[in-house]
C-alpha cells in the first residue's frame, strides 16, 4: 500500500498540556512567577553567595533563551522540565554545588597561578 500525499502532523499528534498558544504562553508566564516567587527560598536554603538581583537576572536570561520557540508541544515540554527543576531545587534534591552550576558562566573565574592567588587571597 503506497501513500501519496503529505500529513498534517500538527492534527495528527496530541497536544502535551496547551491546546492554544494563549493557554502555553499563561503556563510560561505562571512558571516565571513562581521561579521568582522561589528565588528567597533558595537562597535561603541553599546559602548562595549570588544576590537576589543576580538570581531575578539569570532566571530571565533562562526564559529569553527560548523567547522564539513556537510549537506549542515545545513550550508545554519546556515548561514541564522547568517545574521539575523547581521541584527538585525547593525539596532539596539538588546540592549547592548543583545551583550554583546554574551561575557558572556568571561568576569570575578563580586565578590559576600563584601570583594571582597571592594577591587574591587564597
Amino acid at each position: 500500500m503506497r501513500f501519496s500525499g503529505t500529513i498534517d502532523y500538527s492534527t495528527v499528534v496530541k497536544p502535551v498540556m496547551s491546546t492554544t498558544m494563549p493557554e502555553a504562553k499563561r503556563r510560561v508566564m505562571s512558571l516565571y512567577k513562581a521561579w521568582f516567587r522561589a528565588i528567597p527560598t533558595i537562597m535561603d536554603k541553599f546559602d548562595i553567595s549570588v544576590s537576589e538581583k543576580d538570581c531575578r537576572v539569570k532566571i530571565r536570561e533562562k526564559f529569553e533563551m527560548n523567547r522564539n520557540v513556537s510549537d506549542i508541544r515545545t513550550i508545554d515540554l519546556l515548561v514541564m522540565k522547568g517545574q521539575m527543576e523547581l521541584v527538585e531545587t525547593l525539596r532539596l534534591f539538588k546540592t549547592k554545588s548543583h545551583v550554583m552550576a546554574f551561575f557558572r558562566d556568571s561568576v569570575p573565574e578563580k586565578p590559576k597561578d600563584f601570583l594571582s592567588k597571592f594577591l587574591d587571597g587564597q
